[in-house]
């Protein structure tokens, strides 16, 4: 039997999260849950452009949210990188239920206390919907289930801004509640390590440098 500490882990599985690229509801900045709506024209040009970016870093597996907006993302990673993509229900993005598709100005106007509680309290839900705890929660097990199945690879997860954020929080071991203080840009990437032995690494952070003003980004050296 052995006894001691064990050797540490320095080969992590390290996780690239890619973001969607542009819809017709991001750019009116409507919540987009579980809608299956598709990327526009400058989504489609934004993942072509993260595809580009991505072709270098020896990406060994694709993992995709299953909606079309994900997928149709993943396919030009796929693309570019010789690979398939595999889809994970864990990596779907937040219900907001009876707010699909509304601008916050609508749902508040619809029903200002439930809005009120949903941007304060992560254990609350928009009515019909899911709260950002239970993301969390499931995210964080799709995640477990993902570096099993891949220990020790370069994984591109292509996902959306809640599933993103809350794999953030959990490698910086934050609440849940951090997830009302980050911005996520379309076809922005992130990069976490994550050890067999237990730690997270965030690496970086919604990066956008492959995208310029032609894909609806900032492009490198530019404010957001």
């Amino acid at each position: 039997m052995s006894t001691g500490w064990g050797a540490p882990d320095t080969s992590p599985t390290r996780l690239l999260l890619l973001r969607h690229g542009t819809t017709p509801l991001s750019v009116e900045r409507r919540f987009a849950g579980r809608g299956d709506i598709p990327l526009t024209e400058a989504g489609c040009a934004q993942a072509e452009a993260a595809a580009r970016r991505l072709a270098g870093l020896g990406v060994d597996a694709i993992v995709a949210s299953p909606l079309l907006r994900t997928r149709s993302t993943a396919e030009y990673a796929a693309a570019a990188l010789g690979l398939s993509v595999e889809t994970d229900e864990g990596f779907v993005e937040t219900d907001f239920g009876d707010w699909e598709g509304m601008t916050f100005a609508e749902a508040r106007g619809h029903d200002p206390v439930a809005v009120d509680r949903w941007v304060s309290d992560p254990l609350a839900a928009p009515p019909g919907g899911e709260d950002f705890a239970s993301v969390s929660h499931r995210v964080g097990r799709a995640r477990d289930a993902l570096v099993e199945r891949h220990r020790g690879r370069t994984v591109l997860v292509v996902t959306h801004v809640t599933p993103v954020k809350a794999l953030v929080q959990q490698a910086l071991l934050a609440p849940v509640q951090a997830l009302y203080r980050m911005h996520l840009d379309t076809a922005s990437l992130t990069e976490i390590d994550v050890y067999a032995d237990g730690p997270m690494v965030m690496r970086s952070f919604n990066d956008t440098s492959h995208l310029d003003r032609t894909t609806g980004g900032p492009g490198p050296g530019r404010r957001r």
